[in-house]
């Protein structure tokens, strides 16, 4: 809901997108976080967004959901490979894989960007 900030530790930052950019929310202003509305957010997140640039995932995680999701709406999905060995760049090296754009800098984006 629109009254909590998950996490806490956001607070600043929820607070000045508040009060200077948009909150949105399915929920009603009380509604405490749960583990099982971070996907449905993630459904928000991937539908009014251009583009999704996954920097870090392991093999499940919620930016996977949100970059699946964005895949499955024609969305433009990246990811940033990381060390082979890593647990943390597991998931973009399987985006990559499924069809994301490797990235290794912000003008790959940019430059993507410029043509959708």
């Amino acid at each position: 809901g629109l009254d909590h900030c998950y996490p806490a530790s956001a607070f600043p930052l929820f607070q000045q997108i508040r009060q200077e950019h948009l909150v949105l929310s399915e929920y009603s202003r009380d509604t405490k976080p749960q583990r099982h509305h971070f996907p449905l957010r993630n459904r928000i997140i991937a539908g009014i967004s251009k583009a999704i640039c996954v920097i870090e995932a392991k093999e499940r995680s919620g930016s996977l959901i949100t970059a699946q999701l964005a895949m499955e709406n024609g969305r433009e999905v990246f990811a940033v490979p990381g060390e082979m060995i890593s647990d943390q760049s597991k998931g973009c090296h399987h985006l990559i894989q499924d069809g994301a754009k490797c990235t290794i800098s912000v003008s790959d984006i940019l430059q993507e960007l410029a043509f959708f």
